[in-house]
């Protein structure tokens, strides 16, 4: 397989970029017009891939055995399902106390039975399942909302308790409403045999709740009419545009209609695209890469079914870019490249990889996509995503005969968002970044690495606990996992790195060949830190990773600490190393004789950060004895 170097591709072209760059693109918009869109959408969802329900023969043949018999057992597991209430208490406990969970399990339960039952019965096509479904979606009709409480706040109220007045699109309500509208495609005709009141209201409520305020709200934050510099515009757009480009696309057969909310969709996906810097990098991590491009993904794949393939930016190399940032951010057996909020352990949504791959001509993803599998054989995802599910029931075949490979280049550089990937023959991976302190999903990193040996961590990030309130408000960088000092980087002067725009790397430099990053931090920290600059840089050897901090102050006030995350076994006993050992991993960190090191336990009660890395992580707090003006402190990995 030929693997490009984009060190190579863009470094020509890209020498230094503002960190919040936003590039007036606007891809979709200037790939048609509107008239022209207007001539080339496809009329009364004949553009639909999938075969009728009534079409057994269809059916059949594109679903194997085994995932047929699959989806009838999930489908009978749910013909006793008691549908759950999601109490007015639920809601308002966001408020309360900013616990999501205990109105958005039930919801999240609900949404997922009608899933199931809707392929269930896709899959037999004898009507076993109609009755439980009707309940389903006539249940989900006579909820106020469909939105999450964490998201309800956005109402005028300001509160989390859904208010019947008014309807906003969030993440939940936009994956509800494309849910009911595919439930609607395939059943309306079955519906209408029991009640047409049925198919009736399940219109009226998606038209109620999706339609008519996307095109009658310019608000919605997620869209970007409105956008300014600093903002940011992440996932919430191609996600939210992709469950509303679904809604119209199924449900509107209005030409004139149609074409203005396609058109709509389009000047607002257009502000994502602007938005993402070129070299392709998602700044929200592996996690989030599924609901970032991910997202973008879907939406363009569905736009391009609902024009018949004319609207298409499946050739642009931005795209392509966009989409192999997910197989060059996975490290091996599971872990991946983890900055910001995203998780260190996943790897990423096989089939969506695949899919995404086979549009965008990327051999790499789609042998990736294979190499995920781990020889196990794809099955049809249930759950909230029902266009993933059903492209997972169109193409799990052709996975299924993939062979699976995962090569990616010794450097990979990616300029404007400033990561950087470098690897060795002796299975060495590191992973730095520069960037700026307002990114999406932030965290106060700038500057920062992750250090692999043989596919094991062993100095890490430690990803995000449980979503609370806290999260995503004013109390954000109190939570210890988005402060710099839980971070591998110096807190200077006693001062960690400060949240915002203005905080970033300069002088950010990439050397493929000598496998060398540098990054100028000192702009990272605020004022008090006294720190005129600090040149953070790193270099990869055969067996050893060099990192070299080199200093000027404006004054010394405090003594400077230098801290490193880690897990597994670790020794400090001895004066001038640290011994790591991770999985049969072992790693020594050697250190200046002028430090004083210090272990300090941190535990992990949180499962979403105990489920990756154990009941707790450590903190190698390395502290200076000496306060210089001027210094360079040198720390070997072995």
């Amino acid at each position: 397989m030929v693997l490009r170097t984009w060190s190579t591709l863009f470094l020509l072209l890209l020498i230094t970029t503002a960190s919040h760059a936003y590039t007036e693109r606007n891809l979709l918009q200037n790939a048609v017009s509107k008239e022209q869109l207007k001539e080339i959408l496809v009329m009364d969802a004949a553009w639909v891939p999938y075969p009728a329900y009534a079409d057994r023969e269809g059916w059949n043949a594109m679903l194997s055995d085994k995932d047929k018999q699959a989806l009838i057992r999930a489908g009978e597991k749910m013909l006793n399902y008691r549908w759950q209430v999601v109490r007015a208490t639920d809601y308002l406990e966001y408020e309360r106390s900013g616990e999501r969970n205990i109105m958005q399990n039930p919801y999240e339960a609900n949404r997922k039975a009608i899933s199931t039952l809707m392929m269930a019965e896709l899959a037999e096509g004898k009507g076993r399942f109609v009755d439980q479904l009707i309940n389903g979606v006539f249940f989900s009709c006579e909820m106020t909302s469909w939105v999450l409480s964490a998201h309800l706040t956005r109402q005028s109220t300001k509160r989390s308790l859904p208010d019947w007045r008014e309807q906003v699109i969030d993440l939940g309500s936009g994956n509800y409403g494309s849910l009911l509208a595919w439930v609607h495609y395939f059943f309306h005709d079955t519906f209408d045999k029991v009640d047409p009141a049925i198919s009736l209201r399940i219109r009226h409520s998606i038209q109620e709740r999706i339609m008519d305020p996307f095109m009658q709200n310019d608000r919605e934050w997620w869209m970007a009419f409105h956008w300014k510099p600093g903002e940011i515009i992440n996932n919430w757009n191609p996600w939210c545009n992709s469950n509303v480009l679904q809604c119209f696309l199924l449900l509107e057969n209005d030409r004139n209609k149609l074409t203005e909310a396609v058109w709509r969709t389009m000047q607002s996906v257009d502000k994502f695209i602007n938005f993402v810097k070129s070299d392709g990098a998602c700044e929200e991590g592996p996690s989030y890469w599924g609901h970032a491009a991910g997202k973008m993904y879907d939406y363009l794949q569905i736009l391009s079914n609902g024009t018949n393939g004319k609207l298409s930016l499946f050739n642009d190399p931005m795209i392509r870019r966009m989409g192999e940032y997910i197989s060059r951010s996975y490290v091996g057996n599971g872990w991946v490249v983890n900055f910001a909020d995203a998780s260190a352990k996943g790897g990423g949504d096989a089939p969506l990889i695949y899919r995404y791959g086979k549009a965008v001509g990327s051999e790499e993803m789609i042998h990736f996509a294979a190499y995920l599998l781990q020889g196990k054989r794809p099955t049809i995802q249930l759950g909230s995503d029902i266009f993933r599910t059903l492209e997972c029931a169109l193409f799990n075949k052709e996975l299924e005969q993939t062979a699976p490979e995962h090569n990616i280049p010794a450097c990979t550089w990616y300029p404007e968002t400033e990561f950087c990937y470098f690897t060795n023959n002796n299975g060495w991976f590191l992973a730095t970044k520069g960037g700026f302190n307002n990114e999406s999903h932030n965290h106060n990193d700038v500057g920062t690495f992750s250090l692999y040996i043989n596919t094991s961590p062993m100095l890490i990030d430690a990803g995000v606990g449980t979503y609370t309130r806290q999260t995503f408000s004013s109390e954000r960088y109190s939570i210890w996992t988005m402060q710099s000092n839980y971070h591998n980087l110096p807190v200077i002067n006693g001062v960690p790195q400060r949240y915002g725009q203005e905080y970033k790397a300069t002088n950010v430099v990439c050397r493929e060949k000598q496998r060398y990053f540098s990054a100028d931090i000192s702009t990272a920290y605020p004022e008090e830190a006294a720190v005129k600059n600090w040149i953070r840089s790193y270099k990869l050897g055969n067996n050893e990773l060099t990192i070299t901090d080199k200093f000027s102050l404006k004054e010394a006030k405090a003594a400077n600490q230098v801290n490193f995350l880690s897990w597994g076994k670790i020794d400090i006993s001895k004066a001038g190393k640290v011994t790591i050992e991770v999985k049969g991993q072992k790693a020594t960190l050697e250190y200046p004789s002028n430090f004083k090191a210090t272990l300090e336990t941190i535990e992990l009660p949180d499962p979403r950060l105990s489920k990756v890395w154990g009941e707790q992580i450590y903190r190698i707090v390395l502290t200076d004895t000496q306060q210089k003006l001027n210094g360079s402190y040198k720390f070997v990995i072995k």
